[in-house]
């Protein structure tokens, strides 16, 4: 492995850390937590709402910087999306995603933060969407 693949996983893996601590701090690797803001049968609990914000709030100047870059701050050539049509099979993922959150209260982040905890929920989540992801690709060729 070179320096540059070295500093890579370096800041990729420092930016989980980041993101995983985050997830922590938040309380949204918790399922309660996030099935208490979708869930309207329940007491509401707007704080999903502020995590979100901030979180777009921190995120958004890099993205946008991001989009201005050829080259990323490490080096390597940037290779951000360019598709901005909204198809069937956007639409049909993002029902799929929002459903599998609904019920599980996960969404991928937040189920690795629980499964490398090793708890049970957190694992079973983790493996349906391994699962899912095996079946798609199965499917998709």
């Amino acid at each position: 492995m070179n320096s540059t693949h070295i500093r890579f996983a370096l800041v990729s893996g420092l930016a989980g850390l980041v993101f995983g601590w985050g997830l922590i701090i938040s309380g949204m690797a918790n399922p309660a937590k996030v099935i208490g803001f979708l869930d309207l049968a329940r007491p509401w609990d707007p704080s999903l709402m502020f995590v979100m914000g901030g979180a777009i709030s921190l995120g958004l100047p890099g993205f946008l910087l991001a989009k201005r870059l050829k080259k990323s701050l490490m080096g390597l050539p940037m290779n951000l999306p360019n598709n901005t049509q909204i198809d069937k099979k956007l639409l049909i993922g993002a029902v799929l995603f929002g459903a599998g959150w609904g019920i599980g209260g996960f969404c991928p982040g937040p189920a690795v933060v629980a499964a490398a905890s090793l708890t049970t929920d957190g694992l079973i989540f983790i493996a349906a969407m391994l699962a899912g992801m095996f079946a798609f690709s199965v499917r998709d060729q």
